[in-house]
């Protein structure tokens, strides 16, 4: 099962997925490895406080792997059928990306690599187009970025889930027809 989850900043997404991926291991007695994308670096502020946040609130048996970038090889590397990967986050690994120049490469890599993972994936990103239209160039390049990386990906995963204030709306997936 791939499911991607969005959502606005601190809407629950990451606790979401962290019940679903411990219901999974409680089911399948699996593994469950956090794909974090943010790129810490000391000194960082309310970024590592954030990080620091969401290490916190996971069980200890869960294996982290950082990949700020390069994000189809390392679910290659580490998918299997008896593991789940969080990814956490797609925005941070977008932007991590569109600062390296080379965006359309990445997105094909991941795009082509979730339909051959034979693990389940939970992906999480930022909606981040719902408010106003950034007026910088480069700012409204990322949100148009994202909000086609979350349509391109929403086709390929069996499942979405928008949250909004800690409440899931399954809006793909679990019975729902969809375009």
């Amino acid at each position: 099962m791939k499911h991607l989850i969005i959502g606005g900043a601190r809407s629950g997404k990451s606790r979401l997925a962290q019940h679903l991926a411990s219901l999974w291991q409680q089911q399948t007695g699996g593994e469950v490895v956090v794909i974090a994308t943010a790129e810490y670096q000391p000194g960082q502020g309310s970024m590592a406080a954030r990080i620091a946040h969401h290490k916190a609130h996971r069980p200890a048996n869960w294996r982290t792997v950082e990949a700020p970038r390069q994000l189809a090889s390392t679910l290659r590397r580490e998918s299997d059928t008896q593991r789940l990967l969080v990814v956490d986050c797609l925005t941070l690994w977008l932007a991590n990306e569109m600062a390296c120049g080379h965006w359309p490469e990445p997105k094909s890599a991941l795009l082509n690599a979730l339909p051959t993972l034979p693990g389940p994936v939970l992906l999480i990103g930022n909606e981040v187009g719902q408010g106003i239209v950034p007026l910088g160039e480069q700012n409204r390049r990322f949100v148009d970025e994202a909000g086609w990386l979350h349509q391109h990906l929403a086709d390929r995963v069996e499942q979405v889930t928008l949250v909004v204030a800690g409440l899931p709306l399954t809006l793909k997936g679990a019975g729902h027809d969809t375009p």
